[in-house]
């Protein structure tokens, strides 16, 4: 197994109370990782952890085996773990096309001027343009980000990490707050990228139907420890996760 991310006994707390503890985790490279659990029981907390957000009380998080527990959001996301969060973050008075073409321009370390002639950006363009089209946003190119839909704002955030050559997706509820026929689209986005085989997601997400539906692998989080692993049809037949879910209470019985 190629892994690209991994965590070791990852804890945090604050004051008394234990967010995560002790989460030991691998993660294959390009594969699709869900991660599930009760409200409350620590996913935006271990995403925030892989992400640089937090500092974790205790343990390690290493990424292609190097250590980057100590690394800033800035620094991981170069190195090439991007994170997108349950609020849109873009920027609403430029165009989708603007929105990818400086993610393109901050990965390629170049700096815009604006008397330049517009044919030395082009190939910013072009690779903007391709990102657009694969999260099917190509026809709002030229639209204000702050006029999209909720559901075509987050496809935007998507196409800004992939401008980012993101090796690792981390996919924070990224249906959260969208209509029922928005969902489907944002879905097609997500599945195009894992058949491509070259990134790895990690998504936290409540819509079981759709975690089936994409997951090579899930997690399962409760009260802040790792309560299970494996494949889809391992974790719906798990008796500790149904015990979590369906009584809310999970002894700590094997």
């Amino acid at each position: 197994m190629d892994v690209i991310l991994e965590t070791k006994n990852l804890t945090i707390s604050f004051g008394g109370h234990v967010a995560v503890n002790d989460v030991n985790l691998k993660v294959p490279k390009n594969e699709l990782k869900s991660i599930i659990g009760p409200n409350g029981a620590g996913k935006t907390t271990f995403f925030n952890l892989l992400s640089g957000q937090l500092k974790p009380t205790k343990g390690r998080v290493l990424y292609k085996n190097e250590d980057i527990t100590s690394l800033s959001p800035t620094y991981r996301t170069r190195k090439g773990i991007g994170r997108s969060f349950q609020i849109t973050n873009v920027f609403p008075n430029l165009t989708c096309l603007e929105n990818v073409r400086l993610a393109v321009q901050s990965k390629e370390g170049i700096h815009y001027r604006m008397f330049s002639h517009f044919t030395k950006y082009k190939k910013l363009h072009e690779q903007a343009h391709e990102l657009l089209k694969l999260v099917m946003l190509d026809n709002k190119a030229e639209e204000a980000a702050k006029n999209l839909a909720h559901g075509e704002k987050r496809k935007l955030e998507i196409a800004m990490l992939l401008a980012l050559d993101t090796e690792i997706l981390l996919l924070d509820e990224p249906t959260a707050g969208m209509s029922l026929e928005e969902v489907p689209k944002i879905l097609d986005v997500i599945k195009k990228i894992k058949e491509a085989q070259n990134r790895t997601i990690l998504l936290i997400e409540h819509k079981m139907d759709m975690v089936l539906d994409l997951s090579d692998t899930i997690m399962v989080l409760f009260n802040g420890t790792l309560l299970a692993d494996g494949k889809p049809s391992e974790i719906m037949n798990n008796e500790q996760v149904q015990s979590a879910y369906l009584g809310g209470l999970y002894d700590g019985a094997s």
